[in-house]
């Protein structure tokens, strides 16, 4: 089964940084474009950075564009964020998601149904 678990969450001051881990097992995480989605309470899912089988960076919110790398490790199927001069409107639950669907021409949350429950991370001083 697929299995998404996230990790690096935690709370830091503005400016701070944080790490983020997905660790993926039951797909093929080799070939698979994977995504970090966020989301606030009440302001729903927000993309963040997506990643394609290559490595390449296809897509990051304005919002994280200088602040944010999304990177993939394929032979540990690891997803990582790295996340520079947070701020608090970065506060959010984070999660790691996998496409399994082209339903769309771009990205869409139904293309990436499978999400990990995520890890917290909070910005405030």
């Amino acid at each position: 089964e697929v299995q998404l678990v996230e990790s690096g969450g935690g709370m830091v001051q503005p400016g701070g940084s944080l790490r983020l881990s997905c660790a993926a097992s039951g797909f093929e995480f080799s070939t698979s474009e994977m995504a970090w989605v966020r989301q606030d309470t009440g302001k729903g899912p927000e993309w963040v950075s997506i990643i394609n089988d290559g490595g390449r960076t296809t897509y990051s919110a304005d919002s994280v564009k200088g602040r944010y790398t999304i990177s993939r490790d394929k032979a540990e199927s690891t997803l990582y964020l790295q996340m520079n001069n947070l701020k608090p409107e970065d506060t959010a639950l984070y999660s790691c998601t996998c496409r399994m669907f082209r339903l769309c021409e771009t990205p869409c949350l139904a293309d990436f149904p499978l999400w990990g429950k995520g890890t917290q991370v909070t910005v405030s001083s």
